[in-house]
């Protein structure tokens, strides 16, 4: 271990402090067949012929710069403006930690306040948390909350909820051994809500859901609400700019996934979750909460409120072990929702609506054949008359990103992928897409 600044000396003087002879004692209690005596490593290169290779390594990648992008289910290619990454380079920002200490903190803390009101505003409830470590966490989360307060220990989800979500779920309350009851959804969408009983600590429904399908958000709350369950929704933030808020349908907690607020896909990460709630639950929301408040001289403060970092740290006495959050990312999207405003959200959201409807047409006649009735936003389902995979696979090859091949969650939908368009996506694309998808399918 050569890199490391010690000389022999200071190596012996360490190890006779400590009481042991050798470094390899330190390692006594690992059995010596598990040990690694020598790793068969590369000769090392120099720093040119690094970069050479570490670019060929990244040449195997599909890039987004000369792809185009039709893959969403969760992780979207939206716009990010230059604004976004001018400010979160700046060196006040670069820290992977929320500062704790707002005596010299106070900046950081307030784009944390901001984003906390715009979160809460988006999705019309009280109040946000600080955010989470993505959507399917938060969705997660929310859940044992409402297992905590209804004091029950059944979950009823939608089977039109992102299968992934639902797998982080899963594991969530294995660990807290609860019931997770999935309803399987009618071509695509949640309409039957019989599963919701007195047993029921809540239901989850997603807005719009895993297939694109604007749900019915009132039919969901009419049955939690006749069972005594909580209501909970999972809602895309940029789908908010023209839909209403699932506040508006009285939903008791709101979770999603930030990164279409000026994230980048970067690889499926990192993301950053959405966590609102209704004001009656704010001791028990997990994660951070920024608070405004006054100094001694009458000036406006940030401070983190009602959650100690040892609150989240207690195990089983905590509501919840989170203690932690994606404040850098919760910055890319406070920066965003801050730059485009309400009249740039809904442009954005309108945008998405026109490309998805243009696609739709555009796919349709190549070929291919809308599976799911319905409204939708920003995705649909599009069933070909061969396999969906292959077909992905086939326009690969001519740099375009076709969507996600359903076949992997449900084998009845082999034949089917997941279509998303974003404000970002032009006519010419689109069209070059259908061109495409009709000689593959042909």
């Amino acid at each position: 271990m050569a890199y490391i600044p010690h000389t022999e000396q200071d190596r012996r003087a360490m190890l006779e402090t400590i009481g042991v002879g050798s470094i390899n004692e330190l390692f006594r209690e690992i059995p010596e067949a598990l040990r690694v005596q020598e790793m068969d490593l590369p000769k090392a290169l120099d720093e040119h012929q690094l970069y050479i290779h570490l670019r060929e390594i990244a040449a195997k990648n599909v890039n987004l710069a000369d792809t185009v992008c039709f893959m969403g289910a969760g992780i979207y290619d939206r716009y990010v403006p230059s604004l976004v990454g001018a400010v979160l380079s700046r060196g006040e920002f670069l820290t992977a930690y929320t500062p704790y200490q707002p005596e010299f903190s106070q900046g950081y803390l307030q784009t944390i306040y901001e984003f906390q009101t715009m979160v809460a505003e988006l999705y019309g409830m009280d109040l946000a948390n600080a955010s989470m470590y993505d959507g399917a966490t938060a969705m997660a989360e929310a859940a044992i909350l409402a297992t905590g307060v209804a004091n029950r220990t059944k979950i009823v989800v939608s089977g039109a909820v992102h299968p992934n979500y639902r797998h982080v779920l899963d594991t969530y309350c294995w660990s807290n051994e609860l019931t997770v009851q999935t309803i399987a959804p009618t071509d695509g969408a949640t309409t039957d809500y019989s599963a919701v009983d007195g047993e029921t600590a809540c239901v989850i429904v997603q807005y719009p859901n895993f297939y694109g399908i604007i749900e019915d958000l009132g039919a969901a709350r009419d049955a939690a609400r006749a069972a005594g369950a909580m209501f909970i929704v999972v809602a895309d933030p940029t789908a908010m700019g023209l839909l209403k808020p699932p506040g508006a349908f009285d939903a008791d907690i709101v979770v999603g996934e930030g990164q279409p607020l000026g994230i980048p896909m970067g690889l499926g990460g990192p993301g950053c979750g959405l966590f609102a709630c209704k004001q009656e639950h704010v001791r028990r929301i997990p994660g951070r909460i920024v608070g405004r408040t006054t100094d001694h001289a009458g000036n406006p403060g940030y401070v983190m409120t009602l959650r100690t970092r040892e609150q989240d740290i207690r195990r089983e006495k905590a509501t919840s072990n989170i203690c932690t959050n994606e404040a850098l990312m919760a910055m890319a999207a406070t920066v965003y929702m801050t730059a485009l405003g309400k009249n740039g959200l809904r442009s954005v959201a309108e945008s998405t609506v026109r490309n998805t409807q243009y696609a739709m047409r555009q796919l349709t006649e190549a070929g291919g054949r809308v599976k799911f009735p319905g409204r939708v936003f920003g995705e649909f389902v599009l069933e070909l008359p061969r396999d969906a995979e292959a077909v992905q696979k086939e326009l690969l090859k001519q740099r375009i990103l076709a969507g996600l091949p359903l076949g992997v969650f449900d084998e009845s939908l082999k034949n089917c992928l997941l279509v998303a368009v974003t404000e970002i996506r032009t006519k010419a694309q689109i069209d070059q897409f259908a061109r495409l998808l009709r000689a593959a399918i042909a």
